[in-house]
């Protein structure tokens, strides 16, 4: 059985090889052999994925902000299409990075409509879409979507597509996390000690428009509460040298850590960090936080004032339920300031504290029950031409 499946960024490694880890398990449990080619990241390699192209750091978010990563898009759209001409698989998985998945659904709708095409982690349009354009053709080139968010699954029903609601796989992911005393012994953290997670970029627009404000904030926090220590995991490696500087800079008292980032977070008192999945992976861990995101003026005037669009919230712990459950800052209002004053608030009002834990309960009880993975691998599964049968 042959899986070609598409993504790109770090959140999207970090999905598909949840995922592979689930259809690997349902296949060997069916006496199958499974073979997936795939763009993604090393995450997904780990999980068996021959890697086609690695795109783990390929990606941004907004208008300027991509324009560095238009050439290496195309370019590794252009591989993924001419692989799948030469080697059709029997199905293909698209998750979530929308610009180059968009170029390669449309052209399996088109040359080789035979091929099953399932959506897992759609473009999040119900959030922040200005017209149904890009919405119709995700929903004409799908076979299944699968959807991650209940008000996904709503949107995209109402707009055509044939859905199935199958919850976060954060959900699953979380299950097997380390408690916060664990978590604390790992890394050598005292009971005692005030433990701040930085977590400014997955992308590298991130570092320039983001890490400097989050950094002045711990910079505050550090003056007024001298005992406490930083934690920073990398999201990608390449960006040590250029966080490590910036510690300097900011004369922080910080430990840089690869590898462990799901400690790191379990561990923390708090964290301060963009907008993004890993806003999630903190409710879903108890850890209070504080969420910043930044874009090029340019971008955002444009956004606001040509394309009139606008987002109800940025941080996927706020969507969730369309209230502010943690505080979340964006464009000029994302200033240390204001990150400084959340954070203390949060750090030192235990009922602000109380607060948040409860609105996360309400939270988890929107992401869907344990076995996400297994769900999607079974969906997916099900759409193999003349295979199906065999695993389901």
């Amino acid at each position: 059985m042959r899986i070609f499946i598409s993504t790109g960024e770090v959140s999207g490694d970090l999905q598909g090889a949840l995922l592979i880890a689930a259809l690997q398990r349902q296949v060997v449990a069916a006496g199958l052999e499974l073979e997936i080619v795939a763009l993604g990241g090393e995450k997904m390699a780990a999980a068996g994925a021959h890697l086609l192209g690695n795109t783990s750091s390929i990606g941004s978010m907004g208008l300027f902000e991509s324009l560095p990563y238009v050439l290496p898009t195309i370019q590794v759209q252009r591989k993924a299409i001419a692989h799948l001409k030469e080697n059709p698989p029997d199905l293909v998985v698209l998750i979530d990075y929308m610009t180059p998945n968009l170029g390669i659904g449309t052209y399996l709708q088109k040359h080789m409509p035979q091929i099953p095409v399932v959506y897992y982690i759609a473009p999040q349009e119900w959030v922040w879409s200005v017209s149904l354009s890009n919405t119709s053709r995700i929903v004409s080139f799908t076979d299944k979507l699968l959807a991650i968010f209940s008000e996904e699954a709503r949107y995209y029903q109402e707009n055509g597509a044939k859905v199935s609601w199958v919850g976060h796989p954060l959900v699953d992911r979380m299950e097997n996390a380390p408690s916060r005393e664990v978590a604390r012994g790992q890394l050598g953290i005292a009971a005692e000690q005030v433990a701040i997670a930085l977590l400014p970029a997955s992308r590298r627009q991130e570092l320039k428009y983001l890490l400097p404000v989050i950094f002045q904030a711990a910079q505050n926090i550090q003056a007024k509460l001298p005992e406490v220590h930083f934690w920073i995991p990398l999201s990608l490696e390449i960006y040590r040298d250029f966080i490590e500087k910036a510690i300097q800079r900011y004369h922080l008292r910080a430990t840089v850590v690869s590898g462990q980032q799901q400690e790191i977070m379990a561990a923390a008192d708090l964290a301060i960090t963009k907008s993004g999945t890993v806003n999630l992976e903190l409710s879903l861990l108890n850890v209070p936080q504080v969420v910043a995101y930044r874009l090029h003026p340019l971008t955002t005037w444009i956004a606001r004032n040509i394309l009139k669009g606008s987002i109800p919230f940025a941080s996927p712990t706020n969507l969730v339920v369309m209230r502010e459950v943690v505080p979340e800052f964006l464009q000029e209002r994302a200033t240390s300031e204001n990150l400084t004053q959340a954070a203390m608030e949060l750090l030192l009002n235990p009922s602000r504290k109380e607060q948040t834990l409860a609105d996360y309960r309400e939270v988890r009880q929107h992401l869907g029950e344990v076995g996400v993975c297994d769900r999607a691998a079974c969906e997916i599964l099900q759409l193999v031409p003349h295979r199906a049968m065999l695993v389901i």
